[in-house]
């Protein structure tokens, strides 16, 4: 019988469950602060189901990209898929989960009739574009959020069922703080390497430092000075743990005050341990003596950093 909190427009087959998904389990907490930092999407870690590699695609507030409203869309996708051979398909009976916290049962959507996905080279994802309805979702009697907490799953059956008991968790931070470094950049004219950074700093109880390239790099070589902000922990994070860190960086105006900067929202992880910009700004604009941002060949370069959230191996 259809649950009229939903429309089922996609053959979805709505059931409930006492057992938790057995491959993969994704915990977001602090929900609510996934819109308010305009993640419009999410993409869980790797993780292997019937001998392949997988990973868990979520749209918080429905995909844009094919004019989903008003719903949670949540997709499966294929990972990792360059050593496969030349032609491969893989046919997997996929079922999604949504916890009822006030229940502890879980909500299953899987393809009306239990029919299998066809995954291949030119359609590495499926899943719901309308998962959930939001309104549905948002309404704390029915136990999906709770707390400003989820939970999601997956099971992936290819062949037969292989458990793997992985999963992650993501804790967006509330009431998150910005913490500064100030890096005083001496003698600059007389830089003669390619790259310097500063010191490391803490900010959201992770690592960082600055990475500045006098002549500039890439894109901006011989006409701009590069910064970047660092993980200084990357090498050394798991693979599944990402850092989303909002920051800004700036070059201070030591006469006026009226200081350049740029900033972005990024995610860090061991994979890519740097965001920024090869071309931060022109020297031409930076030596202007009028400007204040080199004088008397020294600059003061700062980064404001907040760590808006945190992604772990659960």
């Amino acid at each position: 019988m259809a649950n009229p909190a939903f429309d089922d427009k996609q053959g979805a087959e709505r059931m409930v469950s006492d057992a938790p998904p057995t491959h993969y389990v994704l915990k977001i907490q602090s929900y609510s602060l996934l819109s308010k930092n305009s993640v419009d999407k999410y993409e869980s870690g790797v993780f292997q189901a019937g001998g392949y590699k997988w990973k868990l695609v979520l749209y918080p507030n429905g995909n844009k990209s094919k004019n989903v409203k008003e719903h949670v869309s949540l997709y499966l996708s294929m990972a990792e898929t360059s050593s496969l051979p030349s032609g491969w398909e893989v046919h997997a009976l996929v079922r999604f989960f949504l916890l009822d916290q006030d229940k502890d049962s879980y909500l299953t959507i899987q393809d009306a009739g239990r029919k299998e996905w066809r995954f291949h080279g030119m359609k590495l994802e499926c899943g719901f574009d309308q998962f959930i309805p939001l309104k549905t979702f948002n309404d704390g009697q029915n136990g999906y959020l709770m707390d400003d907490t989820c939970v999601f799953g997956v099971e992936v059956f290819v062949t037969r069922e292989k458990s793997t008991g992985q999963g992650e968790n993501l804790l967006m931070i509330k009431d998150a703080v910005s913490q500064k470094h100030v890096w005083k950049v001496d003698n600059f004219s007389k830089l003669d390497e390619e790259v310097y950074h500063s010191n490391v700093f803490i900010a959201g109880n992770q690592k960082w430092k600055i990475r500045l390239y006098p002549n500039g790099w890439r894109s901006g070589l011989g006409g701009f000075v590069s910064l970047f902000l660092v993980s200084a922990d990357a090498d050394t994070l798991p693979p599944v743990t990402k850092v989303f860190a909002g920051f800004l960086l700036r070059i201070m105006d030591q006469l006026q005050g009226n200081n350049y900067f740029i900033n972005a929202n990024c995610w860090f992880s061991a994979s890519k341990e740097d965001w920024g910009w090869p071309r931060f700004i022109s020297h031409a604009n930076f030596r202007s003596p009028n400007k204040g941002y080199l004088v008397r060949d020294t600059c003061v370069v700062e980064a404001e950093v907040t760590v808006l959230g945190v992604a772990n191996e659960l």
